[in-house]
Formats: C-alpha cells, sequence, structure tokens
C-alpha cells in the first residue's frame, strides 16, 4: 500500500481529472447546441461548467476527511503531499490548473486560514508548458489567392449547416483585409477549434504579416432558417480585447491543454494577462490563481501604499486600491447606510448571481477571496482608521499582515460621475449613449440593475460603459413595471411621499428622471438618446420577451462594424 501522503496527491489529482473530464465534456457540446439553436441549452451549459470546479473540490475534501482528520496532519505531512503531487505533474497535460485545484483542495480542508505558503503553490513549479498531441490551429497561404483561401478557412470550420452565401462573405473579409492591410507575403493561421459564446460560434485566427502578427476575428451566426453568415471582421487588437473582454462570459472552446491555447492566444491578445486569458477560456479558478500573482508581482514592484478609490463612498461596500494594480478590492463594510435594506448574504448572493450570468460586455467580472492578506507597511493610518470604522469585524493583525476575511477582486475603472465631470461634448455624448445601452442590454439579458446612478458604473479603456456595484440586482421577471398613476390633486406632486401606494417589487422608470437627469446637459442628452428607459410599457415589453424565453444576443463588436452597414450598397 502506498504511504499516506502519496495517496492523498493520487486522490487531488484524480479528483481534478474528473473536474476536466467534465468541463470538457460540457464544452464539447457547444457546436450541437448553437446548431440546433437551443439557447436556454446555452445558458444552462455555461452554468453547470461554472459549478464544476468546486462541487469537485467539495467531493475531495470529503474523501480526504475520510481517510483523517486532515486539519491535524503538519507541516510536514503536507509538505511531502506537495511533493508527492508535484512529481506526478511533470508531462501532465493540465499541470497549472491542477495546481490551483490543489491550492483549493487545501485550503478548504483548513477553512481558508492558518495557510503557510510552503504548502501550496504561490507560483507554478512547471518551467514549459506541455505541448497538444493535435495542433492547435491550421496553416493556410493564399497560394491561389486571398479569396480562395478565405474560401477554404470557411469551408473547414467544424459546423454542418450550410451556409446562406459563403461567396459573399468571402467577398466581405477580403474586402475589409485589403482596406486595412498590404496583404503581400501574409497568411492566416486559424485555431482548429471554434470559440463558442451565446449565439455566436467565433473563427479565431491570427493574421501573419510580414511586419507584425494581427488577430482576425469571424463571428459565424445561425439565421433562423438554419443557414450560417458572418456579420464582420475584427482585425484591430483592440476589438480583440474587448471580444475576450472581462465583462463577458467565457468561452466554450474545447481546450484539453489549455496552457498551449492561452499561449497561443496572447500575440493577438497583447493588452490581456494570464488571467484574463484563462477566465475568457472558462479556467475561472486558474485566472484567479494568476491574479493574485499579479497582486504579488504589483507589490514587489513598489513600496506605494493602499488607498481608497476615487469616486463616490459606498453605502455597501468599502473599495481600495493599490497603484500600479488594475483591480480594485471590494469588502462588505460590517454596517450600512439606513437606506440600505440588504443584508451581507443578499449582497453575496447579488454578486454570485452575476459571476453565472451572461454578463453581455456590461458586467464586470469579480474574483472572490478569503483570507486575503495585505502588507500591514502599505496601509497608511488613514486607511487604517477607515478599514477600523468600516470593516473592523471582517479583519485581524497576523503577524506583519493585515488579514481580510473576504473580498472581491474587481478591474479597476474610472467612475463614469467622474468621468462625466471632465468629459468633453462629444466625450459626453459617447459616454451617455454607452451609459443607455448598458442599461438596455442588461434589461435583455434579465438583469435590472436597482441603483441605476451614474456612480455605479465605469467606463473603461476602449470607451465602453461598464456596470459594477451589484447589492441591488433583481432578475427582470421579478418585478412590477408601473406607470405613476395621475395625481389626485395638485399638491400631490408636491408631496416628498409618494400619493400612490408602492409594494417591494414596483418599479416606476418615470421616477429615474429624478436621479439620472437632474444635471441638465446630461439628463437632456440621456433622454434623446434612450428615452425609452423612462417608459414602463418598454421595461414590461423586456419582460414579455423574457418570459417567453428570448435570449437576446448583445454582439461584441459595433454596429458600425457590421458587414451589412458597411457594404450596405453591395446588399442593396
Amino acid at each position: 500500500m502506498p504511504p499516506r501522503e502519496s495517496l492523498i496527491a493520487h486522490t487531488i489529482l484524480q479528483g481534478f481529472d474528473a473536474q476536466y473530464s467534465r468541463f470538457l465534456d460540457i464544452t464539447a457540446g457547444a457546436p450541437q447546441r448553437f446548431e440546433q439553436a437551443d439557447w436556454q441549452a446555452v445558458q444552462q451549459a455555461m452554468k453547470t461548467r461554472i459549478h464544476l470546479y468546486d462541487s469537485h473540490v467539495t467531493l475531495v475534501v470529503n474523501q480526504l476527511r475520510i481517510l483523517n482528520d486532515a486539519a491535524a496532519w503538519d507541516d510536514a505531512f503536507w509538505l511531502q503531499v506537495k511533493q508527492d503531487y508535484q512529481r506526478l505533474l511533470p508531462d501532465y497535460p493540465r499541470a497549472e490548473i491542477a495546481e490551483s485545484f490543489f491550492n483549493s483542495v487545501y485550503c478548504r480542508l483548513h477553512g481558508h486560514a492558518h495557510l503557510q505558503p510552503q504548502r501550496l503553490f504561490i507560483f507554478t513549479s512547471q518551467q514549459n508548458a506541455p505541448q497538444p498531441s493535435r495542433p492547435l490551429a491550421r496553416r493556410y497561404e493564399p497560394q491561389r489567392g486571398w479569396q480562395a483561401m478565405l474560401e477554404q478557412v470557411l469551408r473547414d470550420a467544424p459546423l454542418t449547416l450550410p451556409w446562406q452565401d459563403r461567396a459573399r462573405d468571402v467577398s466581405y473579409i477580403q474586402r475589409h483585409l485589403q482596406q486595412h492591410f498590404r496583404l503581400e507575403g501574409g497568411w492566416l493561421e486559424v485555431a482548429s477549434e471554434l470559440f463558442f459564446r451565446n449565439k455566436t460560434a467565433w473563427i479565431v485566427a491570427r493574421l501573419h504579416l510580414p511586419h507584425a502578427v494581427f488577430p482576425c476575428l469571424l463571428p459565424v451566426q445561425r439565421s433562423e432558417q438554419g443557414e450560417l453568415w458572418i456579420d464582420t471582421c475584427l482585425t484591430d487588437v483592440n476589438d480583440a480585447s474587448i471580444v475576450f473582454g472581462f465583462a463577458r462570459a467565457s468561452f466554450m472552446v474545447y481546450a484539453p491543454v489549455p496552457a498551449a491555447l492561452v499561449a497561443w492566444l496572447q500575440p493577438i491578445l497583447p493588452g490581456k494577462s494570464l488571467s484574463e486569458c484563462y477566465r475568457a477560456i472558462g479556467c475561472q479558478k486558474h485566472g484567479k490563481t494568476e491574479s493574485y500573482r499579479d497582486y504579488l508581482h504589483a507589490l514587489a514592484q513598489s513600496d506605494a501604499e493602499f488607498e481608497m478609490a476615487p469616486g463616490v463612498r459606498g453605502m455597501v461596500m468599502l473599495v481600495f486600491m493599490l497603484p500600479g494594480f488594475d483591480r480594485v478590492f471590494k469588502v462588505i463594510r460590517d454596517r450600512f447606510a439606513p437606506q440600505k435594506e440588504v443584508t451581507e448574504a443578499q449582497v453575496r448572493a447579488c454578486y454570485q448571481q452575476v459571476k453565472e450570468h451572461d454578463r453581455v460586455g456590461r458586467m464586470a467580472d469579480t474574483l472572490e477571496f478569503e483570507q486575503f492578506a495585505l502588507p500591514l507597511a502599505r496601509i497608511s493610518p488613514a486607511l487604517m482608521a477607515e478599514f477600523q470604522s468600516s470593516i473592523a469585524g471582517k479583519m485581524h493583525i497576523d503577524g506583519d499582515c493585515l488579514i481580510v476575511r473576504h473580498l472581491w477582486l474587481e478591474r479597476r475603472m474610472q467612475p463614469l460621475n467622474l468621468y462625466l465631470a471632465q468629459a468633453n461634448a462629444d466625450e459626453r455624448r459617447h459616454a451617455i449613449d454607452e451609459y443607455g445601452n448598458a442599461i438596455k442590454q442588461l434589461a435583455a439579458a434579465n438583469i435590472f440593475p436597482g441603483d441605476m446612478l451614474f456612480k455605479n458604473f465605469g467606463m473603461t479603456r476602449h470607451g465602453r460603459v461598464v456596470f459594477y456595484d451589484y447589492d441591488e440586482i433583481r432578475p427582470m421577471d421579478e418585478l412590477h413595471f408601473r406607470d405613476v398613476p395621475q395625481a389626485r390633486y395638485e399638491e400631490d406632486e408636491l408631496c416628498a411621499e409618494p400619493w400612490y401606494s408602492v409594494g417591494p417589487d414596483d418599479v416606476f422608470p418615470e421616477t429615474f428622471r429624478y436621479a439620472l437627469c437632474s444635471e441638465a446637459a446630461t439628463g437632456a442628452l440621456l433622454q434623446q438618446l434612450h428615452p425609452e428607459i423612462f417608459e414602463a410599457g418598454w421595461w414590461r415589453t423586456q419582460q414579455q420577451r423574457i418570459r417567453q424565453g428570448h435570449v437576446e444576443e448583445a454582439i461584441a463588436w459595433r454596429q458600425a462594424q457590421r458587414f451589412s452597414v458597411r457594404y450596405a450598397q453591395a446588399l442593396a
């Protein structure tokens, strides 16, 4: 019988094998769900896949507890377990994620307390990523011209549905490429697997030119008649960054060797961290590991102190930041402002709902941590005083660190209210249009933001407005959107309290004007560009579509980029 340490190491790795095998099984069903237009199943598969990791960690932890009292195993024991586990990983196709799984099991066994870095894979033990058994991509060269080559790319797409008009799509793609590049000496490297998300199957390619490599992303759509067509061609790194962005759900892409796929993607996603790339292909927990490593790197790069994040002080969350680190830290306050009628459990549930939901490019992803260590030397007396008054019940000092019991990391953005305060006329118009689009796309995805004030939205570096305050979100189909009843007397409209009954699930969109349009120029723009959001009837129409099972596609590219818009004359 093998030593107990070796048995535990094998048990953990077998648990991870089971988890990732199921992960791949669900992912492998994406082409069929797309071709059958089973959009409800697409959403359910995404939720199921998200839950796999934690459920398998729980299974392994329960197995280990049956073996013995895991909490009583000493340092030497766990160091040996880690060494035995590490010996299993060379040439293992998913070694880096297996290390994250080990960390998760260890932390769960110890309640995320008394964690010893030497027992964990704080940094990876593996030097070289394993190579996949089959090619990640196919090389296409225009030996018979770009038209013939692009025709072959579409023919080779692993889908069985017929094309609506393949020759048309090929001509549009070629036209786009010729307008943006000198193609002499160029060729395409096309990922062997399609990237599925929502109602779109993406052909992801690298465009190789003599001087550089560019993304070449082709979103394949399915018509109601079951025919395929390409809606646009994206070859700008900023557009690719949005497609793979932190405000969107992860892709369903078959990746038995995820490190190899991430390495293949990085040249066309130069602004994306390892954490973002792993999360984009569905490896959320390893993305969390890489994000923590980014945090440690940021600490090592400077002596900067933590500071409060800019913007209006939150009534539910304490939000702070570390200069040089592109995420903020969000901690639930011990006490909420009186007007906030929510509990800590409800806030956590809201954040989990966002994690499982289609974020449609309008809600920032979050990473949840427990027992998070902040170096005391980086906390100023003023910030410590803020911590003690706001989150004293969620922190304690351990040696030279302040340990925060629970927090989220979220992408740092400029609060929309601060952006608007310094924007010129064109920037203001763009921001307000983006804000209205964000509200509409959230509503179509069955999310009512609750608190719609500008301070709860951020502006990304790509000029997109993203919602990031989730403590009041509600499913659209749970609410009653009502018109404000006509006043009985003139005096009614002057009263501080409404003259009509208001239930806990009632929403009166007409009243949004009081909060959103108090500044004249901004209010006028919002009512001009998006008058629907102040109309109860529009919200009820969205509810009806949701109840009928309609799944809206929030496209990851601009309307102006669509072939049907750019080449409208050719379609006429």
